[in-house]
């Protein structure tokens, strides 16, 4: 346990800014789901939808220290790629 008034407050600070993350993570997660299932059922419209969703929701995570830049990216970039390739198979 902390003794010094400076480590008790960081170790306030640190629950206070892991349960904000865990949530926004968390949120990110839900929306991913709800993507993936509309890939599933083939619903190129509500799946299109859903993307653009997770991609708000991801960037929204990364601007904050939640999430790096990157990694928000990378997501990104792999639902479009799938959703990418369920069009062409569509076609």
């Amino acid at each position: 346990m902390a003794h010094s008034l400076q480590a008790k407050k960081r170790a306030r600070q640190n629950i206070k800014k892991r349960t904000t993350n865990r949530a926004r993570k968390s949120q990110v997660k839900t929306q991913i789901k709800h993507f993936e299932t509309a890939l599933a059922k083939g619903d190129i419209e509500a799946a299109s939808e859903q993307l653009k969703l997770v991609t708000q929701r991801l960037d929204k995570t990364a601007s904050t220290s939640t999430m790096h830049k990157k990694t928000a990216a990378r997501k990104k970039s792999r639902l479009t790629k799938r959703l990418n390739a369920l069009k062409a198979k569509k076609v």
